[in-house]
């Protein structure tokens, strides 16, 4: 079951983030997140202070985790979109995780199935989305659920320095 966050959730959220970092940091895992800066706590809490971060829950344990809104960030601006979307046909996937002990089982792809039906249902017909360059494994998903890499953007992303955004979109 994919809903709405509840506050109770965030420390679970807060504890998958923290263990793909510890991942990341054992070299098991390749995100390009950064322990201390993103994600945290506080990514999660100010995507449920508005109103955007959605969970899927399993016999009671929140498995895997993403924000979903229409806030494309600046990296997005210049970016060379296949599609010239208006902004508010434009519906935006952020910090999708899966719980590493869950990783396998068709979460991700759960969640992106998610993502596209409420986007239809709220009037957005292009999805956009980002991963670092590094995060093969995501792209690799990405690819395989239709989504096209229109373009590379080099930035400081959400703290992190020397960050390759690779920008994702699907028209529906």
């Amino acid at each position: 079951m994919i809903r709405k966050c509840i506050e109770s959730d965030i420390p679970q959220i807060a504890a998958i983030y923290d263990k793909i970092l510890e991942l990341e940091r054992l070299g098991r895992f390749s995100t390009g997140w950064c322990a201390g800066v993103y994600p945290t706590g506080d990514t999660a809490r100010t995507a449920f202070g508005n109103g955007s971060l959605f969970a899927l829950e399993e016999d009671g344990r929140v498995i895997a985790s993403a924000r979903i809104d229409h806030a494309q960030g600046p990296e997005y601006a210049d970016a060379g979109w296949k599609y010239d979307a208006p902004d508010d046909e434009v519906m935006v996937l952020h910090t999708l995780v899966v719980d590493p002990g869950f990783q396998g089982r068709g979460y991700a792809g759960c969640f992106i199935a998610f993502y596209e039906k409420f986007a239809l249902e709220n009037g957005c017909r292009y999805l956009r989305m980002d991963t670092n360059q590094t995060n093969s494994a995501a792209r690799r998903l990405y690819a395989s659920l239709g989504f096209s890499e229109p373009d590379i953007v080099s930035c400081v992303f959400n703290g992190i320095p020397d960050v390759k955004l690779v920008l994702l979109e699907k028209k529906l």
